[in-house]
């Protein structure tokens, strides 16, 4: 019993070895891709949420860390796939100056290595965490435009028919929505794509906490992009209707207060429909 000791502690000290010469890799090799990462967060408010996703996801881990050790860990050599794809994508990120290939590739080389080190089951237990760990990563400006566009002319040609209904004297021309008085341009930032990513995220941490069935995960993540699309209409034709009788509210207080509005009012919907899936859930 004592020889085997020392053993046991030259075995504890390899693994910490393996696992920090890793991490200094990883840390050597996403250095400049995490420091533009936060650069972003930082400037982006679109992306401002992503200084919150690493430490929340560490924290699911840790909250699943007994579940997650139960699973034995298995050696398998079909994560080096996922390494090497991450790599690649890293490389063609790199030569081709695309952040979104570059900073994904990331999460693509954690899933190998976890996969590799540690075995599908334990790599079930952590998709969630590496799940969240991608909505950091800012959409590419091609996508982000794309989605941007059509949603700012959607969301005034709805907005403008709310206000017509509720007798306001307004019309459309593109994304310009003119009154008797004053016009309004619903801009990139009114798109919703903001109000939207953040609703999507928070749909899927409520769908995580609170469902235990993957179904009704997708129902509420799935549930969470109307919701998001329709309270920014509503946002637009508040301003519209606000801006036709007190422009200085309407571009003051409300234009200020009503985005976290949208956000409490999207969290309050979310939360409902998670308890009403709760209900089905335990009635089916």
């Amino acid at each position: 019993m004592y020889l085997q000791e020392p053993a046991v502690e030259k075995g504890q000290y390899t693994h910490l070895i393996k696992a920090g010469a890793v991490g200094l890799l990883l840390v050597l090799l996403y250095f400049q891709v995490m420091t533009d990462l936060a650069d972003a967060w930082w400037n982006d408010p679109a992306a401002s949420h992503g200084f919150l996703v690493p430490p929340l996801a560490m924290y699911l881990a840790w909250l699943e860390r007994k579940s997650i050790l139960a699973k034995v860990p298995r050696i398998s050599g079909t994560g080096l796939w996922f390494v090497a794809l991450g790599c690649v994508m890293f490389l063609v990120g790199r030569l081709g100056a695309e952040f979104f290939l570059t900073r994904i590739s990331l999460l693509a080389v954690l899933t190998g290595l976890i996969w590799t080190f540690w075995g599908p089951e334990r790599l079930k237990k952590l998709s969630f965490p590496l799940l969240l760990l991608a909505t950091m990563v800012p959409l590419p400006a091609i996508v982000w435009n794309a989605l941007a566009a059509p949603l700012q002319l959607f969301a005034s040609d709805v907005a403008t028919t709310i206000a017509q209904t509720l007798g306001v004297a307004v019309y459309r021309d593109g994304n310009i929505i003119h009154l008797a008085n004053i016009s309004l341009g619903v801009a990139e930032a009114c798109s919703g794509l903001h109000s939207l990513s953040a609703l999507m995220i928070t749909a899927l941490l409520l769908g995580f906490l609170q469902c235990t069935s993957v179904a009704l995960r997708v129902v509420l993540f799935a549930l969470s992009i109307p919701m998001a699309i329709a309270l920014n209409v509503f946002r637009i034709a508040g301003t519209a209707v606000l801006a036709d009788y007190w422009q200085d509210i309407a571009f003051g207080f409300y234009h200020s207060f009503s985005g976290w509005l949208i956000f409490v009012l999207g969290f309050a919907g979310l939360w409902l429909i998670t308890r009403l899936l709760k209900g089905f859930e335990r009635k089916a």
